[in-house]
């Protein structure tokens, strides 16, 4: 492998264009890039190594696939809900009809 000088266009992950891109070396740490620019934005940041960042977790859905989790018996069966108590019912009252 080469040495990267800079100004070199390597590639990297952009976290503005959300793709590995075309970037050139802005800024370095003794042989490895720090800091690259991505030629598409002009985006600046940190060199990824062409990493993407890991995908964020909804702590909403995590709370909820727990919740069917915990309902899901050891043997496979899933849990009896509780079943609600019926409404009584009523009778529609009629209408008063306009006169």
């Amino acid at each position: 492998m080469r040495q990267v000088r800079l100004g070199d266009v390597i590639d990297d992950f952009c976290v503005k264009c959300k793709r590995v891109m075309n970037h050139s070396v802005v800024s370095m740490v003794g042989t490895d890039p720090a800091k690259v620019r991505c030629r598409t934005c002009y985006g600046d940041h940190d060199y990824r190594h062409e990493q993407a960042p890991p995908p964020k977790v909804d702590t909403r859905k995590a709370a909820l696939f727990n919740e069917v989790l915990a309902k899901v018996q050891p043997g496979g069966e899933i849990a009896p809900a509780a079943e609600p108590e019926p409404e009584p019912e009523e009778k529609p009252k009629p209408k008063a009809r306009k006169k």
